[in-house]
């Protein structure tokens, strides 16, 4: 019998010589998104350092004084399935979605800078565009006063010439505003679009370099809504608040200017009007901004809901789940328009208050105005460009509530968008990265894999994996076996670096996984998982995803191999055929023998199989199991496996339970010992009669 390192022992270990201890943690909770699978259609790899005290057991537990927890499915025979683990969850638990991402201190402000630094020379000269433009546009009313107060006496006295040149001078200023406003609209659009389509890119990326443990708690609907409701809030916010508040802005600044010139006493008390609307816009602003944030929650809450049935749409429709689902989709619907209703009440509250202090001013203003002019302290003409101003100084309220509406829905994007950018993957990419060495042997395709004193829990502290030592030698084809929840995928995951441990280190010929390249990671170890995930495209684009530049030669070469090229070659187009969404165009059976081309076309040292051929009729699992055969001959394989005739083609087998290594040996070995494999075996045989 082989043991953990790999050398011969006596006979098959039985299952007291290895039983737990009864004061360890014996649950495998497996994170889960949106259901409870526990596949991951993704492809991946693990490295390892040899430990220099590895134990020649199968699984040493080190730790105790652990809590008893009953596992979920323990006492039961290895059920078909996924190897869900525990049932339960808990706040920080792995199954609960994290609706809010914490967002550092000056991030959403640090990702505009890094958004518009790109963008400098472009945005200075959008300023002065629109600064010569309020320039332009704001002379007209001082150009009526000189008509007034200059132009029309001067006709009087037959002279033309003052009031020509002033409607010279107004239809010029409006040309000119008209052609510096087209400049600035089209300079704005270009930088706007620049802006939001970095910032697609960066959430999709960022999205992709996440650890798997960070998309098992929060929802693709989530992503989804930060990269389009979210980007759509900031893209109204860019396309139309910005050219508002720039206008409002300046030409706010150049009549105030203009109405002290003008008259110093009117221009005071019209300026007097900025302390009133001040703290009515800071009053919209600290309301609306908790407004938005809810309305932000509420609409990603939506997406959620959406595609998580879009995407369940099949056993929706078996369970007549539809009744169910379109009152939870309307509960959270009603939120959404809810949030947005109060969001408009805000605004609706803010324009008439600003509305009414404006009246209220202006007509103060004209009184006294009024009364200068009928004592002669101030000329008529002057009266009416103060009037005129006035208005251009109040009448933008509406503008202005409208931008404080986007810009309260923007900052509540930005802040989302901003929080899932800051996160940093769990997994990390080295530093330094080590190289892997070497094989001696170059005939040997497979490396050595050593898990040292490896522990894992959740980020709960809920432990899954108890310290164990472990030895794979390379070339060696290991089944691990076991009931759901004892383990089994958790062991897979870490050794293909979708989690790092939390205690020890997984070694791949003697070099640390979290020291590896990731590069070197996903060409040396592949994982083949139950739910065998196909793009949209053709089946040898699909094979072709394990080696992006394989030629059509070896696409077609690794089908053979596998087995695949009969069912190819008789769809309608053969291996040019389009699958569809999700490989929809084939069975499963048939999708799970293109990943099974796909990991052979990558021609990696380690491949892991997760309940790879769980998907497969027996002619079919037996036709994959006589071409894995060859497959696996030189690589090291970790075979996570329910069905047993999948362990016949392993040369050696684990038997997990609660976390821990129970049994470990030849097939043959354990089958003709007393153990639980031997156990299961007996009653598979007599389920075939």
């Amino acid at each position: 019998m082989t043991s953990a390192t790999g050398t011969e022992t006596d006979g098959p270990r039985p299952e007291a010589s290895a039983a737990p201890a009864p004061d360890a943690r014996a649950t495998e909770t497996q994170p889960t998104d949106t259901q409870a699978t526990d596949t991951q259609a993704t492809d991946a790899q693990g490295t390892a350092t040899q430990p220099p005290d590895t134990q020649p057991t199968a699984a040493r537990p080190t730790d105790a004084g652990v809590p008893d927890s009953q596992p979920a499915g323990a006492g039961t025979p290895f059920a078909e399935g996924p190897d869900a683990g525990a049932a339960s969850s808990g706040p920080g638990d792995p199954h609960q979605d994290d609706e809010d991402i914490p967002v550092p201190p000056g991030a959403p402000s640090a990702l505009l800078r890094s958004l518009t630094r790109p963008h400098r020379r472009r945005i200075v000269a959008a300023m002065l565009l629109i600064l010569f433009q309020q320039a332009a546009i704001q002379a007209g009313p001082l150009l009526v006063a000189l008509a007034i107060d200059r132009a029309i006496p001067a006709l009087r006295h037959h002279d033309s010439g003052p009031l020509i040149a002033v409607t010279a001078g107004y239809l010029g200023c409006a040309l000119l505003s008209t052609l510096l406003q087209r400049s600035f609209i089209r300079l704005t659009g270009l930088i706007n679009q620049d802006i939001l389509l970095e910032l697609r890119g960066r959430i999709f990326r960022h999205a992709q370099r996440l650890s798997l443990d960070f998309h098992e708690r929060y929802t693709s609907g989530r992503i989804i809504s930060r990269a389009t409701s979210d980007v759509d809030a900031l893209r109204e916010l860019l396309n139309e608040g910005l050219q508002e508040l720039l206008s409002v802005a300046l030409s706010m600044t150049y009549i105030a200017v203009l109405l002290l010139v003008m008259d110093w006493r009117l221009g005071l008390v019209s300026l007097a009007s900025f302390a009133p609307m001040y703290l009515l816009a800071r009053s919209f602003r600290r309301r609306s901004a908790k407004v938005y944030r809810r309305s932000r929650t509420a609409v990603a809450s939506v997406i959620v809901r959406f595609t998580e049935t879009m995407n369940g749409i099949r056993p929706v429709q078996a369970f007549r789940r539809e009744r169910a689902n379109e009152e939870a989709f309307g509960t959270v619907n009603a939120e959404y328009a809810t949030a947005n209703a109060n969001g408009l009440l805000e605004m609706a509250r803010f324009v008439a208050s600003s509305r009414a202090t404006a009246n209220v001013w202006v007509t103060g203003v004209v009184l006294w105005g009024a009364y200068l002019v009928t004592g002669g302290g101030l000329e008529l003409g002057v009266l009416a460009a103060f009037v005129l101003y006035l208005r251009r100084l109040f009448d933008p309220i509406d503008h202005l509530a409208m931008f404080l509406n986007s810009y309260q829905s923007a900052s509540a994007a930005l802040e989302k968008i901003a929080g899932l950018l800051a996160h940093e993957p769990t997994v990390a990419e080295p530093v330094a990265p080590v190289p892997l060495p070497e094989r001696p042997d170059a005939s040997m395709k497979g490396r050595r894999i050593v898990f040292e004193e490896v522990g894992f829990a959740y980020r709960t502290g809920r432990e899954v994996l108890p310290r164990f030592d472990l030895v794979l030698p390379a070339g060696q084809t290991v089944a691990v076996v076991g009931a759901t929840g004892a383990g089994k995928s958790t062991l897979a995951k870490l050794l293909a670096r979708f989690h790092d441990p939390t205690a020890g280190r997984i070694t791949l010929d003697g070099v640390d996984l979290r020291d590896l390249a990731t590069a070197d990671l996903r060409r040396g170890v592949v994982m083949v998982t139950q739910e065998s995930f196909l793009f949209s495209g053709t089946v040898a684009d699909n094979i072709a995803v394990g080696r992006p530049g394989a030629t059509r030669e070896q696409v077609e070469e690794a089908a053979r191999a596998i087995g695949a090229d009969g069912f190819i070659e008789a769809l309608p187009e053969g291996f040019d055929t389009d699958v569809r969404k999700r490989g929809g165009r084939i069975s499963a059976g048939q999708r799970q023998l293109v990943a099974f081309a796909r990991a052979l076309l990558a021609d990696p040292a380690v491949l892991i199989l997760d309940e790879a051929t769980s998907s497969l009729d027996i002619p079919g699992e037996r036709a994959v199991q006589e071409a894995m055969r060859t497959v696996l001959a030189g690589r090291t394989a970790v075979i996570i496996a329910h069905r047993l005739s999948t362990v016949e083609i392993a040369d050696r087998v684990l038997v997990m339970e609660q976390g821990r290594v129970v049994e470990d040996g030849t097939p043959a070995q354990l089958i003709g010992g007393t153990g639980r494999f031997a156990d299961l075996h007996q009653a598979w045989r007599e389920s075939l009669v």
